[in-house]
């Protein structure tokens, strides 16, 4: 089992930055690929980014790539995303979600084993 509470999220204006943290207790956190996805209200939950067990691995949604950056730190068993020039269709609450495995990178929900229980940003025009 695996427990992961994200943290970092906030009003920000358009234009602006964020980081959110993901901190994972309980089985060992370098052996699962790692990934952020986020739902806004009466919309599906949609991937982000994803990074693979080392961080040496990412792979993002096409409506964040050259905002978003997300890392890890196996050492503090904590995941990382920064997100940058923010816009209002950021909007959402953002999940971590922690992947069994070392295969290839996992973009899909079904994908993904243990989730968090969410941390909410909201970007203002």
């Amino acid at each position: 089992q695996v427990q992961l509470v994200e943290s970092g999220g906030g009003l920000v204006q358009a234009g602006g930055s964020l980081r959110l943290s993901c901190a994972a207790s309980g089985r060992t956190f370098s052996n699962y690929a790692m990934g952020w996805f986020r739902q806004a209200p009466g919309k599906e939950r949609e991937f982000v980014a994803c990074i693979g067990w080392s961080g040496g691995s990412t792979y993002y949604a096409e409506s964040v790539k050259g905002r978003f950056t997300i890392s890890r730190d196996n050492a503090k068993n904590t995941m990382y995303l920064q997100m940058n020039s923010l816009k209002p269709g950021d909007s959402a609450v953002y999940y971590c979600a922690a992947a069994r495995g070392r295969g290839a990178l996992p973009i899909r929900r079904y994908e993904y084993d243990y989730w968090g229980q969410g941390t909410q940003v909201t970007v203002s025009s």
